[in-house]
């Protein structure tokens, strides 16, 4: 992380306090970790609130640290040779960012919203583990989840077409909040076609067709309401209209 990004350290006690209230807590890994038990959780973890547009992890750096969002949102991207940026996922409430990572980082990161995460070095986490059987279990776990979103992917930008993909992603989003029929997209537009490798034109003009179709209704730029859940299910695998 950058040196100066905004590091605001919590005292032992207080971070305690932070883990029994965290929002993430159910959704992510420190959900096999006991209330009572959060005291260690605590004592190897650091909460980090991070400005929007900061990078919080860089691409070929040395991979000291694993990340778990707390609030906000990120984008994840690779740079091409040429200064191109290839999104290739976006980081929400619960996710754990550095699993991959072995020497290096294999991506960078950038707050697209205030963003709090905690921190682990991967000393701590690897005293948690030995300390918490469940906590590898759980990360074995993580782990299948990050292959089967890449598997996706590679479909997604293979054989989708892009009313098929814009579908796909919009079912992404869906499952951020699967109580709401209405997505807050953090992002761009632009970052949602180089998320799924189209132009920014065919966004736009496939959301103004899906609008047509009543499959969503589209509230204000970021905010968009799914009308026909079914009927985008049905598109997003190739068997819709």
């Amino acid at each position: 992380m950058r040196t100066n990004d905004t590091v605001r350290a919590i005292g032992h006690c207080g971070q305690c306090e932070q883990c029994e209230h965290c929002s993430a807590r159910s959704q992510s890994i420190c959900s096999v970790i006991d209330q009572r038990d959060l005291h260690q959780l605590a004592l190897h973890s650091q909460r980090i609130e991070i400005p929007s547009g900061r990078c919080f992890i860089e691409e070929g750096e040395t991979a000291r640290d694993f990340f778990i969002v707390t609030d906000g949102h990120a984008k994840l991207f690779n740079l091409l040779p040429d200064g191109r940026r290839q999104i290739t996922g976006f980081a929400d409430c619960g996710q754990f960012l550095g699993l991959a990572s072995i020497e290096n980082y294999a991506f960078s990161a950038e707050a697209l919203t205030p963003l709090r995460v905690c921190r682990f070095s991967h000393v701590g986490m690897s005293l948690l583990k030995t300390q918490f059987p469940a906590l590898e279990r759980r990360l074995l776990e993580e782990a299948s989840s990050e292959l089967v979103r890449a598997q996706a992917r590679m479909l997604l930008l293979g054989r989708k077409t892009a009313r098929e993909r814009l579908a796909s992603f919009l079912l992404e989003r869906q499952e951020v909040a699967p109580r709401s029929d209405v997505l807050i997209l953090p992002m761009t537009r632009t970052d949602i076609a180089d998320y799924l490798g189209l132009t920014i034109e065919t966004v736009s003009r496939t959301l103004n067709a899906f609008r047509r179709d009543k499959l969503i209704e589209i509230d204000h730029i970021t905010s968009i309401k799914l009308l026909n859940l079914t009927e985008i299910r049905l598109l997003s695998d190739g068997e819709g209209f």
